[in-house]
């Protein structure tokens, strides 16, 4: 833990040096959404592969930058790019980037990720708030020794998401008439997708999306005592009795359509705030 703390600061610092001003708020965004900050004014761009001991993106649509800037008027740094399990990263390397976000100052998370439609009732290009999660991947990034300048050894995941944020995002939704969904988002390590067996027990646990990023980004930012934003492009929607392949160009293309409408929403609430 000591050598870890030691890398995010590092990374922090490299950053720090190039940033005008101190960071409020942190975008990551997920599979085709690297746009979905696309009304930032940047003044910095970084790649993540000159910041000393950060990951490096490996998977379509993961530009694998980091933009120094302001939205809705706030200063913000936006990740274009995740890490995920099924790359072969730890859940520290995955959440990497939020220890580096909170050093520079981050307190509110916002993360956008693409993700499989379990609910019924939803259809492709549905926005979907998140106000749960369920840890399906098997792992957790805070096992280990606790470092506890950073957050407490037992974190309460009792409220993840902040009630207030939500309420923001319905607030600004209703006004510009963008229909959004809210619903619990389950988190598994892939990369292989679900079987349709695995959708009905998602299904009967309450889960209303799938996907295979954010748990572990969530848990190390509430440990972090950082305030979290969820937002999730349903990119297609599962029916376990009529099973479809999904093809991965056509959910990036899903989400890359619905990008410009989370930065709308993105900056919306940041302006309300």
């Amino acid at each position: 833990m000591r050598d870890y703390r030691k890398q995010v600061m590092a990374a922090a610092a490299f950053i720090q040096k190039r940033l005008d001003v101190e960071p409020e708020i942190g975008l990551l965004t997920g599979t085709g959404l690297a746009e979905s900050g696309g009304s930032m004014s940047i003044s910095q761009a970084i790649s993540y592969g000159e910041i000393p001991h950060f990951p490096i993106s490996t998977v379509k649509s993961h530009t694998g930058r980091l933009l120094a800037g302001s939205i809705g008027g706030r200063p913000a740094i936006v990740l274009q790019g995740r890490f995920h399990l099924y790359e072969g990263y730890s859940p520290t390397e995955v959440t990497f980037p939020i220890r580096v976000m909170k050093a520079l100052g981050v307190d509110i998370l916002i993360l956008t990720n693409a993700s499989g439609g379990l609910n019924p009732e939803f259809t492709p290009g549905d926005i979907m708030i998140l106000q749960d999660h369920i840890n399906l991947t098997g792992s957790n990034p805070l096992v280990g020794p606790n470092e506890d300048a950073w957050g407490d050894r037992f974190p309460n995941m009792g409220h993840a998401y902040d009630k207030g944020l939500i309420e923001s995002v319905e607030a600004v939704c209703g006004e510009m008439k963008i229909p959004v969904r809210k619903g619990v988002y389950a988190g598994l390590k892939g990369p292989s997708l679900e079987t349709p067996a695995e959708v009905r027990f998602l299904q009967v646990i309450g889960a209303d999306a799938v996907g295979f990023s954010t748990v572990q980004e969530v848990i190390a930012a509430v440990h972090a005592r950082m305030t979290v934003l969820g937002l999730s492009t349903v990119t297609n929607v599962h029916d376990p009795a009529c099973p479809v392949t999904a093809l991965v160009d056509d959910i990036i293309a899903v989400a890359e359509s619905a990008a410009p409408k989370i930065d709308r929403i993105i900056r919306a609430v940041l302006e309300s705030l």
